[in-house]
């Protein structure tokens, strides 16, 4: 199962982006939000679906918790998967409409600028409650329209 290529030729790109001036600076906020947000912790099973390069998961996984990426892009997991080499980090190539896991498995999930890109955001979002816990915390990111990423 491949992605639809969209994002096959972005890894690199992606990455150079956030350490520029401008993207460290976004970076650095963003995920000094999501933390906030998903408050990860040692043991917690998280699942990042749309992982891309693990920009994000990154401070997830070293806050403890071992979180499964999934990723659409195949270039962009084996790229994300690299930088977490000997972390507990498990890379699944997959579809975020049609999540690969029974119901209730994840502790919790995240989201970050993946959504956007999707036709269907409602049904990936419902997938996202149905992996995860009752109780747990699911936390969505999404670009700003007037994003330069957007």
């Amino acid at each position: 199962m491949g992605g639809t290529g969209l994002f096959d030729a972005w890894p690199e790109k992606y990455d150079q982006w956030f350490q520029t001036s401008i993207g460290s600076l976004i970076k650095t906020f963003e995920i000094e939000l999501i933390l906030d947000m998903l408050r990860p912790s040692k043991g917690e099973l998280i699942l990042d679906a749309g992982c891309g390069t693990a920009v994000f998961t990154q401070d997830v996984v070293m806050a403890g918790a071992q979180v499964v990426g999934l990723e659409l892009s195949l270039p962009m997991l084996v790229q994300g998967g690299e930088k977490l080499t000997g972390r507990p980090f498990s890379m699944i190539l997959g579809d975020m409409k049609r999540l690969p896991f029974r119901e209730c498995v994840f502790d919790k999930s995240m989201s970050i600028t993946a959504i956007e890109f999707i036709t269907d955001a409602r049904g990936a979002v419902d997938e996202l409650f149905r992996v995860t816990r009752p109780g747990g915390i699911i936390v969505v990111a999404t670009l700003n329209s007037l994003s330069p990423w957007a």
